[in-house]
Formats: C-alpha cells, structure tokens, sequence
C-alpha cells in the first residue's frame, strides 16, 4: 500500500480527532474525553508526519525523534508542575511558542526563496509574509501578556503618550512594507524580510501594551486565535493539510471566543484593543472612596448568617485561584446544602486572568456545573438571595460600572451583588483590583468585609459552621 496513503488516512484520523474532541469541549460531562480524543488525534497526526516522504533530500529522523523527545520531556515537566493559579500564564507561553513556530517557518521558507534554493509563487509568498506578521504578533505579544500575568511588568509600564495613534501608525507602515515585498517578489531580498518581521514583533509588543485589568482574558482568548492562524499558515506553506485544520479550528474558536467575551463587557473589540483598563479615572475613583469606612464581620457571625440563610450565592475571582481555595469553597458549600441551603456560584464572563479560568477551577473542586450560574441568570438570581459571599472578585462586582463615567470600566456588565439581602466581601485588604481602581461595594451598607487570606479565612468558617 502507497506510504502517502497511509499518511493522508492518517491526517484525516487526526483532523477527525481534533473536530471530535473540540465537539465534545463544549459540554463539562464530555470535555475530559474530548482532551483525550483530541490528544490521540494528534497523536496520529505526529506518527504520520514523521513517516511522510518528503519530495527530495533526507527524511532527518534524528533532528525530528529529537525535537520531539525534548518538546515531550519540557511539557510534561511543565504540565505536572504547574499550578492551577499560573494556568493564564502557560497559556500564554503555549500560544506564544505557536507564534514563534510560524514565524521561523515563514523565515526560512523566505531565506530558501531568496538564495534561489527553492521556487515560490505569489501565494506562497503572501502566506509566508503572514505568517511572519500573525506570528509575529502572536509570539511578543503572548510573552508581554505573560510578563503582566506574572505582574512582572505593571499595565502602563510601557504605554506611550497618543499610544493608539502609533499603533495605527506602525501597522500601516507594516501593511504597507508587506504589500512592497510581496510585489517585488524575488527582488525584495531576505533583509526586508527580516525587517518586516521585525516590526511586526514590535507590534505584538505595542498592541498588548495598554492592554490590562479585566480585558486580560479577551487578549489571552485573542492571542490564541492568533496562535491558530499562524498555525494554519504553516500548514499551508507546507501543504499540511493537518496542520491547516488544526489551526482553522484553533483560529475560529479562539475568535468567536473573543467575540462573544467582548460581547459579554459590552465592549467592542476595538475599544479594548486600543482602551486598556487601569487607566485615568482611577485616581478620582480612589478619592471618593477613601473618606467612607467598611465594616467588618466576626467568622462566629458570618457562619451563623450562611447556615441559617435559605439561599446563598459564591462569587468566585482570581484572589481563590491565588489562594487555592477552590476545594475549601466547595466543603463550605457541603456543609450549607445538608442543612438545606440551595448554594450557588456566580461566574462572571472575565473573573480570573483567561477564558473559563473559575469552570476550571470549580471543576477541580468538583462542584456540579450546574450550579455554575452565568451573568444574566445570576443577576435575576441574586435579587431573591439571602447571602453573597465574594472570594476574591473585586472588578467584575464593581459598581462604578454602571454609575461611574469616569471609571475605566464604566460600560461593562457586573454582577448586581447588592441586589442580595447581605453580602460578605473575602479580602486580604482593601487594595485595588486588578484593574487599578477602588471598589465602592465595599462601603455599601449590606456590604460587610472578612479579612485575611481566602483558603484561611474559609477553612475557619468550616470549622465554626461544624460548631453550630
């Protein structure tokens, strides 16, 4: 039987594969078996390509088994030491390395072109010119979304004066040089196109940059339909059809994706491409905040309000990511439902620092998605619910939002805490979120605070509901 056969039959399984398991992401019950489906379709998509003949030269099976076995060895390492609080940040690298890839692909494919070691045609050369520019956005800029997750480098470390306006700049001057390189063909010369990428790297950096505060999981969602399509432009550059549908449906998803989160904020994609929270409005926000008191709860009082309380709604954020609580909420959560509270969890569309970030979380908990209330159904919920406990969320419960013009969130739909009868705010202390700005829910009069860190905090209230 053909070997080429074979490798198709075996690109198709894995395409298969990838579809299949994409299918069965959507749902929490399937989503474990779609991972495995969709890993075993890779799988064979690996071991076909390994044994693909090529058109000329060696087949390079040392450099391949090679790349492979250290590309295994480092995932694996960083799959199993990874913490559920820096899953953001692996994300990003992930993304960020399939920039990369796509970027010395189209480099080398170019520099083959231009020594005269190898033909293209106009196509080729206009996919190769992409994926230098998707890639190239994709790479820088998943590293900068890295470098703030990891609060290495604040939100405005970087921004320039009229930032928005160079970004424009900058793009069309890359657009522009693109379309001379293009039609120069074989006459541009591999050092334009090593400037090309080079300022297409910069724009990855310059577009994430004013990027932060509760548009951080949109940019993440972005950045990977980014990854998708630089993937998919080195599918075809090599004719790899696997490659192409593998980066098709990592593309669309990571766009439709991005849409429907910038739906939820009631932000077009624009805005927050060239906004950025944490902005000005900040400082005034801080202000009118700072001659109010916040009260306080006793744990003894806070534990008899949750047990004797008929309803109570959990909003989780990323401050139970960072104190790996998760499980803590979920004993807490046991103990109110066998005396017959109905408990439920509020999950805003951006609570944490990516995509799913708090169904992830929960999931390892194993609390039932069902329980799992988005915002319109926790916002018709919360006005019939006796208690609110917030662990660790702070911009999406934010009422500047709504009455606030001069906030940088002002526009974006929030969860309507206040409307529950009493509300418990779980906070080390009363820093701003993440996206700079104070929080006038803690001053509100149902509002009481609870103080200290979350899985602390919540392992007592464990201990004084048991004493009940």
């Amino acid at each position: 039987m053909d070997i080429k056969f074979l490798t198709d039959i075996g690109f198709l399984i894995g395409s298969v594969g990838f579809v299949w398991g994409l299918k069965l992401l959507s749902s929490p019950d399937s989503a474990r078996k779609g991972n495995a489906i969709a890993s075993v379709g890779m799988a064979v998509a690996i071991i076909a390509i390994i044994f693909a003949p090529l058109n000329k030269g060696d087949n390079n099976y040392l450099w391949v088994v090679g790349g492979l076995a250290i590309g295994g060895i480092v995932g694996y390492l960083m799959a199993i030491k990874v913490k559920m609080t820096a899953m953001p940040q692996m994300v990003s690298i992930f993304n960020g390395l399939g920039g990369a890839c796509a970027v010395l692909i189209g480099m080398v494919e170019l520099r083959h072109f231009y020594n005269g070691a190898s033909p293209m045609t106009g196509g080729q050369i206009a996919i190769s010119l992409s994926a230098l520019f998707i890639g190239g956005i994709a790479f820088t800029g998943s590293l900068l979304a890295w470098f703030k997750l990891e609060e290495w480098i604040r939100d405005n470390a970087l921004v320039l004066p009229k930032h928005s306006i160079f970004n424009m700049v900058l793009l069309a001057i890359i657009l522009a040089m693109g379309v001379y390189v293009y039609m120069e063909n074989i006459d541009a010369g591999i050092g334009l196109a090593a400037i090309f990428m080079v300022l297409s790297l910069i724009y990855g950096v310059s577009f994430v940059v004013p990027i932060g505060g509760a548009d951080m999981p949109v940019v993440i969602s972005l950045l990977n339909s980014f990854s998708g399509l630089s993937a998919a432009s080195a599918g075809l550059i090599y004719g790899n059809n696997f490659m192409l549908v593998g980066g098709i449906l990592v593309g669309a998803s990571g766009t439709i994706l991005t849409v429907l989160m910038c739906n939820a904020m009631n932000r077009s994609l624009l805005n927050v491409l060239i906004g950025g929270f944490g902005g000005g409005g900040a400082s005034s926000a801080k202000g009118a905040a700072g001659e109010q008191i916040a009260k306080e709860v006793s744990l003894n009082d806070a534990a008899i309000q949750l047990y004797y309380s008929n309803s109570v709604m959990i909003v989780p954020g990323y401050g139970l990511a960072v104190a790996q609580a998760q499980k803590v909420c979920k004993e807490i959560d046991d103990l109110l439902e066998s005396n017959g509270v109905d408990v439920k969890y509020a999950i805003h569309p951006v609570a944490g620092r990516m995509p799913g970030h708090m169904n992830v979380l929960l999931a390892e908990a194993d609390v039932p998605y069902p329980k799992l209330l988005d915002l319109d159904d926790a916002n018709a919920a919360l006005k019939n619910t006796d208690m609110v406990v917030i662990v660790g969320a702070n911009d999406v419960v934010n009422p500047s939002a709504l009455d606030d013009p001069g906030s940088p969130i002002y526009g974006m739909p929030i969860l309507h805490v206040w409307d529950a009868k009493n509300v418990i705010v779980l906070k080390r202390s009363m820093r701003s979120g993440y996206a700079g700005i104070q929080n006038p829910l803690f001053f509100h009069e149902r509002t009481r605070m609870l103080f200290g860190d979350a899985k602390d905090t919540l392992s007592k209230l464990v201990s004084e509901i048991k004493s009940l």
